[in-house]
């Protein structure tokens, strides 16, 4: 509106639009305040998070080892179309745990899976099959573990001790580090009479393959191993921490990989008529976490070890990589039913509640801010072209706030590099580390693409639960089976 039309204009037309202009101008500046507050509640929140688990990673001190004769094992594997691996973990497992009964579960697999563990138990008395067919089969991992429990306890005398009996759950292509078992007993771990479940560290194995993908080209590979350095950082470096920090709040989670749960504490679970038979969720994509949760409802101490690992393949591929991640952000999703049940229970402390609400909002939190930042764009596009000179000032005022906040979310992801050089490749320079931080904050962006696809297949009601192909498979083997909603 030029100099003459402003001259022209009634006072009252003017007066009218100068207020309106005023009143789009308050709202868009409180919808961007607001913005910015959450956003910065969200960092500050991931703050105090990061900080507590730093302090539990650089005071860790490793724990005197137990007596594993003390106790029974028997080692639980899940096996859907494993023939790419499952020979090879048994003979791991018969190396690292040669006391140990292994009871392979088939899922009723479509490869050579059964004829391979047949072929191992007739060979060794301590292998075991417990075969599943369908309609059964393939609708969770939790029903197969939960086969398992039910086919061990009843093959134990009646006689038996089962506070002594420990049931560990090793992925199909896991790996136990030499002297696993006497760290889970240890007088911090199993060896006290409280505790119902270790969870011990995960790595992957696979992390220094120069040629993760053989045959495909320069670029491919460069990009596969980023990846799987990333998983390894992410398991070793933040998990670590973060697990670290449960261990002083009483909030452990148990992850599908490495854990070991005293058969008393999994009996605590099936006294429920409901659930007679079947201590690990069936209809839970993240049955790990939230068998973990059941045990510490129960009353049952949880805890992590660090001295020893399990390795596993680190993903290649980014497509299964984000089915998997995308799964678990789903199961993440469902564990929201838990929270009146954690938050009146007596058995978590106020700063156990407190990190098990924070765990359960994360994918909720990257999906809020998925959807606000496009608004918030869109109001300061919106506020440049009709209030140039307001939207000016306010990105002048608050503009500064929004680049510390994420220089403090940046810095965070960097020192975990930066720890997970000093701890695994001590031999590498620092500049590596540092370079390794600057990805590892770059991979934590996975989390809001997986939290955003995991709210779509939550309102969609799609609960199918896919086994996550090996590296060594060619073909996905048989199709997802859709749990019961």
């Amino acid at each position: 509106m030029d100099h003459e039309e402003h001259r022209a204009m009634p006072d009252g037309l003017h007066d009218w639009i100068t207020t309106r202009q005023e009143t789009l101008v308050w709202l868009a500046g409180l919808v961007s305040l607001a913005l910015v507050g959450y956003m910065a509640l969200v960092f500050g929140r991931f703050l105090v998070y990061w900080a507590g688990s730093r302090h539990a990673f650089l005071h860790d001190r490793p724990a005197d080892p137990g007596d594993p004769a003390a106790f029974q094992w028997h080692l639980v594997i899940p096996c859907r179309d494993e023939e790419a691996v499952v020979a090879q973990t048994l003979a791991g497992l018969r190396s690292t745990a040669p006391r140990a009964h292994l009871w392979v579960i088939d899922d009723d697999s479509e490869d050579a899976t059964r004829e391979l563990v047949l072929a191992a138990a007739g060979q060794d008395p301590r292998i075991h099959l417990v075969q599943r067919r369908r309609p059964h089969a393939r609708i969770g991992k939790g029903a197969a573990l939960n086969a398992a429990y039910r086919e061990i306890s009843a093959q134990l005398p009646e006689d038996t001790d089962r506070s002594r009996v420990v049931i560990g759950v090793v992925d199909a292509d896991g790996r136990l580090d030499p002297g696993t078992l006497a760290q889970v007993c240890s007088d911090r771990a199993l060896g006290r009479p409280d505790t119902g479940a270790v969870q011990i560290g995960v790595r992957m194995r696979n992390a220094d393959d120069e040629l993760p993908l053989p045959g495909r080209g320069r670029t491919a590979n460069a990009l596969a191993r980023a990846l799987v350095r990333m998983q390894d950082v992410e398991f070793q470096a933040n998990n670590a921490g973060m697990q670290l920090l449960r261990r002083r709040t009483g909030s452990v989670g148990l992850g599908g990989n490495g854990q070991f749960v005293r058969l008393t504490a999994l009996d605590s679970l099936t006294a429920d008529e409901g659930r007679a038979g079947r201590p690990w969720p069936e209809r839970a994509l993240l049955e790990d976490y939230e068998s973990g949760l059941d045990l510490r409802l129960a009353g049952w101490r949880l805890t992590h070890v660090t001295e020893r690992q399990v390795s596993q393949e680190g993903l290649v591929s980014l497509r299964r990589f984000l089915t998997q991640r995308t799964r678990w952000a789903q199961g993440n999703m469902q564990c929201l039913r838990y929270t009146g049940r954690v938050l009146r229970s007596p058995h978590y402390t106020a700063a156990g509640k407190a990190e098990v609400m924070y765990t359960f909002l994360q994918p909720v939190v990257c999906v809020l801010l998925v959807l606000l930042t496009p608004l918030s764009l869109a109001i300061t596009a919106a506020g440049l072209v009709l209030f140039p000179a307001e939207t000016a000032e306010f990105q002048l005022r608050f503009g500064p706030y929004m680049l510390l906040a994420l220089g403090l979310a940046t810095l965070p992801m960097v020192f975990w590099g930066l720890a997970y050089r000093r701890l695994v490749h001590p031999d590498r320079g620092r500049l590596t580390g540092l370079l390794w931080g600057v990805l590892v904050w770059l991979y934590a962006y996975h989390l809001f693409v997986v939290a955003v696809r995991a709210a779509v297949r939550l309102l969609l009601g799609r609960n199918g639960w896919a086994k996550t192909r090996r590296n060594a498979e060619a073909v996905a083997a048989g199709a997802p089976t859709a749990l019961e909603s």
